[in-house]
């Protein structure tokens, strides 16, 4: 809602956009003058019939899927969000300015009638379970070697132990895709 209510304003003279507001799917415009009311009314109408063309923002995205920012990077990188463009601003009170992903509404739509939010973060749990499976894994292994290394032992001996005798192996870690 509040993203309409931007872009409505945004169609109106800078006087009269303090006297629109959107409240639970109703537009009231409160104008002190009926003269104005017809002029203003047929330019929100027209604002209305094309607002749905328009690039949702990440602020928007994460209200309508209920989802973080963290979560709306994340699957903008690993491109399950698809971008239609990215829009840059100056906003006021800031120096530089900011450079943000805008997203197609009927690729939204798409998403929220397959719950893809809810299957994701599924996905996201099993996936980091795994990560931290194979890290721990990982110290493991570190902590093995080193504890075989022992005071006279070197690393490189600690692991030559711990690897696997597969034939073949010192043909492979010859050609140095070992490492």
């Amino acid at each position: 809602m509040k993203g309409i209510e931007r872009e409505l304003r945004r169609r109106l003279p800078w006087t009269m956009r303090k006297h629109l507001t959107v409240d639970a799917g109703l537009v009231i415009l409160s104008v002190p003058d009926a003269e104005h009311f017809a002029a203003l009314a047929s330019r929100i109408g027209d604002a209305l019939e094309s607002i749905s063309e328009l690039p949702m923002l990440p602020s928007e995205i994460e209200d309508v899927l209920g989802i973080s920012s963290r979560e709306r990077h994340k699957w903008l990188e690993d491109g399950r969000l698809r971008s239609v463009g990215t829009r840059t601003v100056k906003l006021r009170g800031r120096a530089r300015t900011v450079t943000f992903h805008v997203f197609d509404p009927r690729h939204i739509e798409t998403i929220l009638d397959g719950d893809l939010p809810t299957i994701w973060r599924e996905e996201d749990a099993i996936r980091s379970a795994e990560n931290r499976r194979r890290a721990a894994a990982k110290a493991a292994l570190a902590r093995k070697r080193k504890a075989a290394s022992g005071p006279g032992g070197t690393e490189r001996e600690a692991a030559e132990e711990a690897s696997p005798s597969l034939a073949g192996w010192d043909e492979f870690d010859a050609d140095g895709l070992l490492r």
